[in-house]
């Protein structure tokens, strides 16, 4: 089975593609000739995954799914939650996003954090969704160097490593992305049974 996951982000293909079972070929936006940036409205996680779901359900006629992630802080009432990957503007900087994170985070002891995952599937004319959490806190200095986006300053409940300390299948088998896909996976095969 070949399914389509509506990104650009090779990273994110990368750590999807360790989870998939065999049958199941996991080809992203730039497979399909699709180039163009779509463009994320919603105010919440599950409106920006449903967004690029259906744009390629819309021009492209295939069945495909496509996340949407957000780092939700406590002591900043739940930001950057939706705004993540910008949150310290346009272009998207990682390295910024983190830096101005550490600054709000500045002096406040509370370091309680959320990453949460949102997958919108289309399949078949119909629509599902799946959701991942994984909790932790943010650390004060930049650790590690594997990753992507607010990986090195987030440490899971639990972990003595940062996100970016930990090889792909050490993240996969705790992440918030790792949670909601293996939720995909599962309504995936229970389908394929029938």
């Amino acid at each position: 089975m070949k399914l389509v996951f509506a990104t650009h982000n090779p990273n994110k293909t990368k750590e999807l593609e360790a989870l998939m079972p065999p049958h199941i070929t996991l080809i992203n936006l730039d497979s399909i000739q699709c180039f163009e940036a779509i463009a994320e409205t919603a105010q919440t996680l599950e409106g920006n995954a449903k967004i690029k779901a259906d744009y390629i359900t819309d021009h492209y006629q295939i069945d495909c799914f496509a996340d949407d992630t957000g780092l939700e802080i406590e002591a900043l009432n739940g930001a950057p939650g939706v705004y993540s990957a910008r949150y310290a503007g346009e272009p998207q900087d990682s390295i910024k996003n983190m830096e101005l994170v550490l600054d709000n985070l500045k002096g406040i002891t509370n370091r309680k954090a959320q990453f949460r995952t949102v997958i919108a599937l289309n399949l078949a004319g119909k629509q599902y969704l799946f959701a991942g959490i994984c909790k932790g806190e943010i650390i004060q200095t930049k650790t590690g160097d594997s990753g992507f986006g607010y990986d090195p300053i987030f440490k899971p409940l639990g972990s003595t490593k940062t996100f970016a300390q930990m090889t792909l299948a050490e993240k996969a088998a705790i992440s918030h992305r790792g949670i909601a896909v293996r939720k995909l996976i599962a309504f995936l095969e229970k389908i394929k049974a029938h």
